[in-house]
């Protein structure tokens, strides 16, 4: 297996009740909108997940959008998330490999370290060191 897979996708919107709205309507994923406390984010189940939110289905992933903000790291464009063991090993492998770092890692609520970088190439991408369950 390999190892550090891509575990979740990411979106900016402008409208929380229309962007949960139109991919509800659209491909009947079940959009569930955060408060303050976690950002104004939306989740994007777009797979079946058992008790610990990890989806059945290998291959698939589940996603969300966040609020197109001056606060958010980085551009607001799709990105994917990068699931890690450890996010500060992962930040210097990311650096010596040539990428770029956008901040310091921020703790999500019962989710884990997040932290956005850009690879060589540009490509906003997200890390994310899951929290222990």
């Amino acid at each position: 297996m390999s190892k550090n897979p891509v575990i979740h996708f990411e979106m900016p919107y402008k409208d929380q009740d229309r962007v949960a709205k139109f991919y509800a309507d659209a491909f009947g994923w079940h959009m569930d909108k955060t408060g303050p406390e976690y950002g104004g984010y939306v989740t994007a189940a777009t797979a079946e997940t058992d008790a610990n939110r990890m989806v059945q289905t290998p291959g698939t992933i589940n996603g969300g959008f966040f609020p197109d903000t001056p606060e958010i790291q980085g551009p607001k464009v799709t990105r994917v998330v990068i699931g890690v063991e450890d996010i500060q090993a992962a930040m210097k492998d990311v650096a010596a490999g040539g990428g770029k770092i956008l901040g310091e890692p921020i703790e999500i609520p019962q989710i884990g370290l997040w932290v956005n970088f850009t690879d060589t190439e540009g490509n906003l991408v997200g890390m994310l060191q899951t929290a222990p369950r």
